[in-house]
């Protein structure tokens, strides 16, 4: 059993003020591997003074120092990448293989790209070429409360830390509960790196305990979280108090929309999308709109793809998916499949229960519904599992009005051959981002979403600027 009490605070490791012993669970198991403290306000307040004292002096060390220690701590990440695979795999569930190599290599090429984002970002620039005695200061938001998720847990950790690290500001990290064994390994790595003391800070706890302590504390100004939309919104309402900034990254309800003149592998690509990361991806394919003339076809390959999409524990090698990271999401995910079929969707394959040869852990069978329609819960729900619905339109604009009908705008899909109708229809579909013929979006691209997928933009150079403040200065005196 791993037992992990302690969090880092002002470069130490500490206990917590009232302890609070809280087990990580193995996904695949369902047993106990990890045990953890749940912080409490008190160890929050630590964390938080502890961020405050440091950022004076963190804020007036150049960037190019800044930037020095991210590469230091690039190097140490790279060099600890098994131990963190391991770690990830453990505690949420993804396959060991996967763990090691997308899960791991999202920090690496998150790190990697605000290190190029930040080299060439001007902190102080001139407003323009007619205003000689005017400059923007780009200056840090200050002590940063960051939020994070289980399902992608570097991915998100490196967006926010190291973003708010290069931009000057110090903060207190607060992982998931389900997932904080990868955060404690990452605090090491903040440490080994030579971060000064104060300039991150972990504590571990749930969204009712440390997260709505760092939401709505005083002495924070800025909060940056991934996870549901509920969340969110509680976090907003709780933050409104004392004005802070909140950057939200939030649920979503993709469409992926194939048209009759898409390339032969669209429909078996965006099943397997959905599947990937046993569809826990905020960004996942979830709505499949497919154009009538390609329907039947289009229903009978994603049938045939997921019904081969194999299951297995994250301890194995191999390309199979793990379980779902806990009951509740499991039992969410089996309430939702009866819903659907409720509802009169008709599954093509998976359904309730699990896998063939499973009988314990949080697996789930693979599964689509056909003829679905966008009224239906599963059409209009975040499942967070493998779970896709595919909804027949027959023209463009019918398309484009069912991907907008919903609270959701994180990631929409086109496929088609036809590129005239590809770049319409990216500036028609109302979502944060739009990838289209299986291009996906290359480095330092901005990641957000609107409407209920919350605002801000993570990684590159927006990222950055998502944790600065815009000085405007009159009267500069020549240099």
């Amino acid at each position: 059993m791993i037992e992990k009490r302690q969090f880092y605070i002002n470069g130490e490791w500490v206990n917590p003020v009232e302890p609070r012993d809280h087990e990580v669970i193995d996904p695949s198991t369902e047993d106990a591997c990890a045990i953890i403290s749940l912080g409490s306000q008190a160890d929050a307040d630590k964390a938080v003074a502890a961020a405050k004292a440091a950022f004076p002096a963190w804020m007036a060390t150049p960037p190019e120092d800044r930037i020095a220690l991210v590469e230091k701590l690039l190097e140490v990440y790279k060099r600890r990448s098994g131990e963190m695979g391991a770690a990830i795999s453990l505690e949420m569930g993804a396959p060991i293989d996967m763990a090691n190599t997308a899960q791991v290599g999202a920090g690496i090429w998150h790190i990697s790209n605000f290190l190029k984002a930040a080299k060439a970002f001007k902190f102080i620039r001139p407003l323009n070429d007619k205003s000689p005695e005017d400059r923007i200061i780009y200056e840090p938001i200050g002590v940063c409360a960051l939020i994070t998720p289980w399902n992608w847990p570097m991915n998100q950790v490196t967006l926010k830390v190291v973003a708010a690290a290069i931009a000057g500001c110090t903060m207190v990290l607060k992982p998931s509960e389900e997932s904080p064994l990868d955060a404690l390994l990452f605090a090491e790595m903040m440490d080994e790196a030579g971060f000064p003391k104060g300039v991150f800070n972990l504590v571990n706890g749930d969204g009712v305990g440390v997260g709505s302590a760092l939401s709505g504390h005083k002495d924070v100004d800025m909060v940056s979280f991934t996870g549901s939309t509920r969340a969110g919104i509680a976090i907003s309402q709780n933050a409104a108090l004392t004005l802070k900034r909140v950057h939200l990254e939030l649920g979503g309800k993709g469409a992926n929309i194939i048209f009759n003149d898409a390339d032969e592998k669209a429909v078996k690509r965006g099943v397997l999308h959905m599947m990937n990361n046993t569809g826990q991806s905020c960004n996942a394919p979830s709505r499949m709109l497919v154009q009538k003339g390609i329907y039947e076809q289009a229903v009978e390959t994603a049938a045939e793809v997921a019904s081969a999409v194999t299951v297995g524990p994250a301890s194995e090698s191999g390309k199979h998916i793990g379980p779902v990271v806990n009951e509740a999401q499991w039992n969410k995910i089996q309430g939702l499949i009866q819903k659907g079929i409720d509802e009169g969707a008709r599954l093509v394959a998976g359904g309730l229960g699990r896998p063939d040869g499973l009988n314990k852990g949080f697996f789930v069978r693979p599964t689509v519904f056909a003829d679905v329609n966008n009224e239906m819960t599963i059409a209009r729900e975040e499942i967070f599992g493998p779970v896709l619905s595919i909804i027949p339109f027959e023209t463009e604009e019918e398309a484009v009005q069912i991907a907008n009908d919903t609270v959701y705008g994180l990631t929409n899909y086109v496929q088609t051959t036809d590129g005239t109708r590809a770049n319409r229809l990216a500036q028609q579909l109302r979502s944060g981002m739009v990838e289209m013929n299986g291009k996906s979006r290359s480095a330092g691209a901005p990641f957000g979403g609107m409407k209920q997928s919350g605002n801000g933009r993570e990684g590159g150079v927006w990222g950055i600027e998502d944790f600065l403040e815009v000085k405007s200065v009159a009267g500069w005196a020549a240099e």
